[in-house]
Formats: C-alpha cells, sequence, structure tokens
C-alpha cells in the first residue's frame, strides 16, 4: 500500500473544497489550483498550497492534462483527485497522472475507457446482459451516423460519448430536429469534454432516472451503497435528488442493485462509480450510462449510509481495501440535495451573472451546505452555473421534504439570481410530495410552478414583515460538514 501525503484536487470551487476538507481530516496536505477568473473560491484559503493555471477561455485550464500533472509534481504531491466533471473520465489523463508515477483518485485508465465511455460502456453492458435501448453509434460508420439515427426511430437523444452532468445531450422528436441536435450536442462535448464522438439513442417518456453508487477495491471486491432518484432535472441536467427513491419496488430496487454491481464487478472497476439507469412508466429498466467519478449528488448517499465517500476514494487509491461488505452497509432515514444554481429559473433556466454581495448559508438539524463561493466573489459565464449544493436528512421522506423547504428558504444570495425559490415550489408540489417523479415533471407541471404574483398592497405588506423579522444573514462562514462522517471501520 502507498500513503498519500500530498494531493493535488484537479477541480475547483465547491467540488475542491469538499475534497480538500477530508483530505485535511485525514492529515493529507492540498493544493489547489485556480484561473485568474476564478479566483475567489473558498477552498483557496483552506489549502495548504495554490497554483495559478493558465487557459482561455478559462474551462481550457481544466482540461490541460499536460499542466494540471506538471503542476502536481512541482507542488510535490503524490497523487492527483480529478474531482467530477472536467477530466475526471479522462482515461489519458489517468494514465497521465500513472505515468507520471502519481496516484489517480478514481479508476484505472482501462475501466474509464471501458465504462466511462458511454458508447463502449454500453456496448459492455449488452455482453453482461444489461438492457439497453436500441442506439446508433457514430463511430461505427460517421458518414451513415444521421441515417442510422433516423432508422431507430423517434424521438431520439443525441448524447456525447465522453459527456455528463446534462452537457452533451439534445433531444430530436421529428427527423427534421436532428442535424440541429447533433450539431449542439458535438459543440458542448468538444468545449465542456474535449470530445465530440456522439451516439443517439431511442428516447424513454417518463422514464424515472434511477442510478446506484457502487465502490470497488483492487482486492476484488465490489459493492453498491444504494441507490439515487434524480429525476427532476431540466435540459438533461439534474436539479433535485434523493436517496433512496420514493416508490420504487422492493424487487424492482434489488434487481436495478444486483445488475450495477454486476457490471462493476466483470469491468473489474476500482473507486467510486455509478451505474445510471432509466426505468419506463411499466417498471422496465435500462442501462444508461456509467459515471466512472464521484457524483455530485453524492451527498445524499454519505447522508443515509453515514459513509464519507471521499475518505472510501482515497483510502481506496492507497491500496486498501474496502472495510465493508454488502451486508455491512446499513441505511438510514432519507436524503435530499438541491443544486443551487445561478440562473432565472423563472425565465427559461437562463444562467445569472454578477458578483456575490451577501450570502446567507442555511442551517438547522440535518442541513448540509457545500458552497463554493463566498461575499464578493464574482460569478461569470465561464463556468457550469451550479454555485452549492444542498442537502438535507430526515428520519423519513416527510421530515426531509419539510427540512428541505425550511432550509431553501433559508438561502439568501444578493448580486446574483439563484433558483432557491423555483426549488421550493417544486419541493412544495402534491406530486412531489406523493413521490410522482419522472424526468417529465418540470414540463408536465410547469404551470404550477410558476411564482405567485402579488400586488402592489400584498408586496409592500411582505416586504415590511422581512424587514422587522429579518435574521442576521451576514456570517457567510460555511460549515465543514465532513468531521463526524465516515469513521474508518477494521
Amino acid at each position: 500500500m502507498t500513503t498519500i501525503r500530498k494531493l493535488f484536487i484537479a477541480n475547483r470551487a465547491e467540488i475542491a473544497l469538499r475534497i480538500l476538507r477530508t483530505a485535511r481530516r485525514m492529515g493529507i496536505a492540498t493544493v489547489v489550483p485556480w484561473h485568474q477568473q476564478d479566483q475567489f473560491g473558498p477552498a483557496l484559503a483552506e489549502a495548504d498550497d495554490t497554483v495559478e493555471v493558465f487557459g482561455t477561455p478559462p474551462v481550457a485550464a481544466w482540461l490541460d492534462m499536460d499542466a494540471m500533472v506538471r503542476a502536481a509534481i512541482d507542488t510535490g504531491c503524490d497523487a492527483i483527485h480529478p474531482g467530477y466533471g472536467f477530466l475526471s473520465e479522462n482515461a489519458a489523463f489517468a494514465r497521465a497522472v500513472a505515468d507520471a508515477g502519481l496516484i489517480f483518485v478514481g479508476p484505472p485508465a482501462s475501466a474509464i475507457e471501458l465504462m466511462g465511455d458511454k458508447i463502449t460502456a454500453r456496448r459492455f453492458a449488452v455482453t453482461q446482459g444489461m438492457p439497453v435501448t436500441p442506439s446508433a453509434d457514430e463511430a461505427e460508420d460517421p458518414a451513415s451516423f444521421e441515417k442510422r439515427a433516423r432508422a431507430v426511430g423517434f424521438p431520439l437523444l443525441v448524447k456525447g460519448a465522453a459527456g455528463g452532468g446534462g452537457k452533451g445531450m439534445q433531444i430530436a422528436r421529428r427527423e427534421e430536429e436532428l442535424a440541429h441536435a447533433i450539431n449542439v450536442a458535438r459543440a458542448e462535448s468538444q468545449r465542456y469534454f474535449g470530445d465530440g464522438r456522439l451516439f443517439a439513442e431511442r428516447f424513454v417518456e417518463q422514464p424515472r432516472h434511477i442510478e446506484v453508487q457502487v465502490f470497488g477495491d483492487s482486492h476484488g471486491k465490489v459493492i453498491h451503497l444504494g441507490e439515487r432518484e434524480c429525476s427532476i432535472q431540466r435540459r438533461f441536467q439534474k436539479l433535485i435528488e434523493e436517496s433512496p427513491a420514493p416508490a420504487l419496488p422492493v424487487g424492482l430496487r434489488d434487481r436495478i442493485c444486483d445488475a450495477a454491481v454486476q457490471l462493476a464487478a466483470a469491468a473489474g472497476y476500482v473507486n467510486a462509480g455509478t451505474v445510471e439507469c432509466i426505468v419506463s412508466p411499466d417498471g422496465e429498466f435500462f442501462f444508461l450510462e456509467m459515471n466512472t467519478r464521484l457524483q455530485v449528488e453524492h451527498p445524499v448517499t454519505e447522508m443515509v449510509t453515514g459513509l464519507d465517500l471521499v475518505e472510501l476514494q482515497l483510502r481506496v487509491a492507497q491500496g486498501e481495501p474496502l472495510p465493508l461488505r454488502q451486508a455491512d452497509v446499513q441505511f438510514s432515514g432519507h436524503a435530499i440535495e438541491c443544486r443551487i444554481l445561478a440562473e432565472d429559473a423563472d425565465a427559461g433556466f437562463v444562467p445569472d451573472t454578477g458578483t456575490v454581495l451577501l450570502l446567507g448559508a442555511p442551517a438547522g438539524p440535518g442541513v448540509r451546505f457545500d458552497c463554493g463561493v463566498t461575499e464578493g466573489a464574482p460569478v461569470t459565464a465561464d463556468f457550469d452555473s451550479m454555485l452549492a449544493k444542498l442537502v438535507v436528512h430526515g428520519a423519513d421522506r416527510t421530515l426531509a421534504i419539510s427540512r428541505m423547504r425550511s432550509a431553501l428558504a433559508g438561502t439568501a444570495m444578493l448580486g446574483v439570481t439563484i433558483n432557491n425559490d423555483f426549488l421550493s415550489r417544486v419541493l412544495h408540489h402534491p406530486a412531489f410530495a406523493r413521490g410522482e417523479t419522472d424526468t417529465g415533471f418540470l414540463e408536465r407541471h410547469k404551470a404550477d410552478l410558476v411564482p405567485a404574483v402579488l400586488s402592489e398592497a400584498e408586496r409592500q405588506i411582505v416586504l415590511a414583515v422581512a424587514a422587522s423579522a429579518a435574521p442576521d444573514i451576514s456570517a457567510t462562514r460555511i460549515p465543514e460538514p465532513y468531521a463526524s462522517m465516515g469513521a474508518w471501520r477494521n
């Protein structure tokens, strides 16, 4: 086994902060890179060392494999954690890290090539007996891709082979929309992941999006840490995630989780990964993709298992065996995560920019707030619009929903429009409370999710009450939610 003493975190904002805090608790020193457009992140203040990276546009800095590896070496690191997004599912990066004599905190390059690429992952899933939707692969014959995609039938979902997080995905409901969907999906995939390869699959209407957190070690053990429901989405990007998935029959849950473990084991998978599936209205499930990295929504799994997934990642990367068997995994209560985005949800989810003038962080029992900005920080269009993850835990789903409603009400940001009010309306919707969620939820209930229009008299009353009862939200120190989680079990 190899001990990680100094960790280079090849990511930014709340992602870097989340990884940093677990590393620090484990006694591992950290290095966080920064770009001049992104120099106000809270992780920079807490890191043991920082290093400037360069690129135009700024996202190019985070996709520069050679620069990231060189910076890690120059700062004396012996490991790199890629976070999620950017280079986290890039097999060439994982190989470059290993070739430089550093530890890559994630699966080996061979596993990323097999499962991180959506095209090869689908092919492999078929060999393992997992059901997949009909599809067309551009790589088989680029010249005939559009023709073969049309033959699959509409509606079609065009996806980047290396995409994720809702990027590089476009739906074509009619034949005349296909060419545009291909062009947009390719451009997004190239911009965010440096890879423009595509495939197209039959789009299942109103499915549930169910994913399974899997974990493997280098000693041949693979387990799952339960499933997550990620069906509340806009533009294929998740907004609300929860664990366990509500109203999912036990038999179906077991089949999906067991299939995910079998798939990961067959692939020789090591470290954290997520097997994603869609479940049709009649209860059929289909393999969607595998994310060969940590997920944005991993905190809900941490909340219901009590495990620190980043600690698991770091220890497995050091060669340690997983400390628990499948039967040892215990689940408690219900957790919900909301993605706090810089966007105007009521104006078509248009991203917003500005300067964070005031930040009010929610607090309370079972509340966790992973935030990547501080007061005075600029919010630009150079990066993804996600600013924070708001996570709550309760003894059951009803309590978790109640706590999330309160936490959203206690989240405030001046200077930049955020989507907390919209998320609150979703959490208050009766269909959400009943667990009637699927990927068409927002479109189906959009008339119910518009903000109420107050008269001028009502508005003045609200402002007067708010002014007289406003709490002091000037303190912006972001609490550390990891210290009590995941004590390593021998």
